[in-house]
Order: C-alpha cells, then structure tokens, then sequence
C-alpha cells in the first residue's frame, strides 16, 4: 500500500481503506525480521513486533464479535483475565511471524466481510457490562464508531511496532515501507537493506 490512501468516495469505504492502511504500517514493521527478531523486547516495555501483529489480530476479531452481538470470551476470574491479556502480545512457542501474519491477514478480510454485510454504520453495538476499561454509562456505540476505534488502536500499535522495530536495527518506517514497496533509492529516503553479514 503506498505511503497515502487514495481519495475515497464515500464513508465506509473511506473508514475501511484507513484501517488497511494502518495495518499496512504495522506489517511493514515485520518486513525482513527473522523469528528471533520477531520476539524480541528491545524497549522498556515487554512488546514485540510479533506479539503486535497477534494482539491487533485478536483485537479486530473481538470488536467483529461484538458487532455481530456474540459473546466476549471473558476468562473465569481476574487472574486468568490478566494473563490471557498478558499472553496476547506474545508469539507463543509454535507460534511464528509467518504464521501470525497469515492470520491477521485472515481477520482483516473477516472485518471486511463483517463491515460489507451491514447497511447502516450507525446500527447500535452494545457496550459489554461489568469490563473495567468499558464505560457503564454508555450503552451502545455504532459500527462506525468501531471502526474509528479500530483505526485508532490499530495506528497505537503500529507506532509502537515502529519504535520495537528500529530499536532493533535502527530501520525507520519510511525505508521499511520503500523497500516492501520496491521504491527506488532517493536522497530522500534509501529503502532498507539488511546488514551486510560479516564475512
């Protein structure tokens, strides 16, 4: 995807290009690590590129699940909700960045299948009760709000996915993005090359 969405002409189509697009920034942040790489926490906090890519996958099918009014999977006490939370932003050991983004490639057309299927982007969602990051005064967004949601939460990580990713090796998302895009060099930007092996 290049670095800008093309013009759009009408809402739903507007709101899901722009959260292609952030997902497009955070699969480049991937583009040429290793599974090592993947993994790794090179930052004060514990995330990982790899651990992005599967929590932005869970996060896109649990707001799909509460647009179509399915249950949360919610764990049986605070503990188990908080590990759960935990283990959703790491690759766990049969895991793989492959196999990773082959599934939020899979969520990703599951939101566009969910988001084509409604008419009205203004039809209620119900907010789910007794979560403490939920408001309880609120009783329902819309479909749209979901999507402005998700391409907030999405950009959140992808900026995140940047900062991991060139603390790793210093590549910057400009030159991530001109190499997966095939750019030519420029002076204005030298699309990323992995470093030479010593040898």
């Amino acid at each position: 995807m290049p670095a800008h969405v093309p013009p759009v002409a009408e809402e739903r189509e507007g709101l899901l290009a722009f959260l292609a697009q952030q997902r497009a920034a955070v699969r480049n942040a991937c583009y040429g690590l290793d599974e090592t790489q993947a993994r790794a926490t090179p930052t004060a906090s514990v995330l990982s590129v790899g651990g992005l890519v599967k929590h932005l996958a869970e996060t896109e099918r649990g707001w799909m699940r509460r647009v179509c009014g399915q249950p949360d999977d919610v764990p049986p006490d605070a503990a188990s909700a908080f590990e759960d939370y935990r283990a959703g932003f790491r690759l766990g050991p049969a895991q793989t960045l492959g196999g990773s983004l082959a599934d939020y490639a899979d969520a990703a057309a599951e939101t566009e299948a969910v988001i084509g299927g409604i008419a009205d982007l203004g039809r209620a969602v119900p907010v789910p009760k007794g979560v403490p990051w939920f408001p309880d005064d609120v009783e329902a967004w819309s479909v749209r709000w979901v999507l402005l949601h998700l391409i907030e939460e999405t950009a959140r990580h992808a900026g995140h996915a940047d900062i991991v990713r060139e603390s790793l090796d210093g590549a910057t998302g400009h030159e991530l993005l001109a190499a997966a895009e095939g750019w030519p060099a420029t002076p204005w930007v030298q699309p990323w090359r992995p470093a030479a092996v010593p040898g």
